[in-house]
């Protein structure tokens, strides 16, 4: 498990039903309303599950030479995104510590400049699975060739692969689960 500039466990996931979708969207004004306005350019990005709150910084993209190489605009974005993290960590702890209050979840924290993010912290939950002797077979497949060090890297690594490879099929399925809430929630009609 890793952990925040306050020594907290924390994370990142996705996922949003429509009762999250009024839950994100207050806890993206509860943000933007705590951080100074000079942190921010644009609209911050907030990703809630049961455990935690992702929150993604916009912060400005750092100014390079206009035929800049790959490696001088990677090198650039590093150190933008290090010399925020290091000038707002004391306050980011201080809204962290009240979120964490308020919300009864931990914090994460990350920034983006146009298509680059970096997360400063993460967040790892266990998650418990009974799996068959076939479904065991490929996590040690991937363990003994090194592609994983264990059966719970090799389960979170087929995880992520999913979650790279089928987002638009994920994605579709997030908004037939909002559907189904949202059904849900409206209830049998009384006569």
């Amino acid at each position: 498990m890793n952990t925040d500039d306050a020594g907290q466990a924390t994370g990142q996931t996705t996922g949003q039903t429509t009762g999250q979708a009024s839950a994100v969207d207050r806890l993206r004004g509860w943000f933007t309303g705590r951080m100074p306005s000079d942190w921010l350019d644009g609209v911050l990005e907030v990703k809630l599950d049961r455990e935690e709150l992702t929150v993604i910084v916009p912060i400005a993209p750092p100014q390079t030479v206009e035929d800049a190489s790959e490696s001088e605009r990677a090198a650039a974005w590093e150190g933008r995104s290090r010399r925020f993290r290091e000038e707002t960590r004391q306050q980011r702890i201080e809204i962290a510590h009240e979120a964490e209050h308020t919300f009864g979840r931990k914090v994460s924290w990350g920034v983006r400049a146009g298509d680059r993010t970096v997360m400063f912290t993460t967040f790892s939950v266990p998650v418990m699975t009974r799996l068959r002797q076939t479904e065991r077979m490929v996590l040690d497949t991937l363990v003994e060739a090194g592609v994983a060090r264990s059966r719970s890297d090799a389960l979170a690594w087929c995880v992520r692969l999913v979650g790279e490879h089928e987002d638009s099929w994920l994605s579709d399925l997030r908004t037939a689960l909002q559907h189904v809430e949202q059904v849900r929630a409206e209830g049998p009609g009384s006569a």
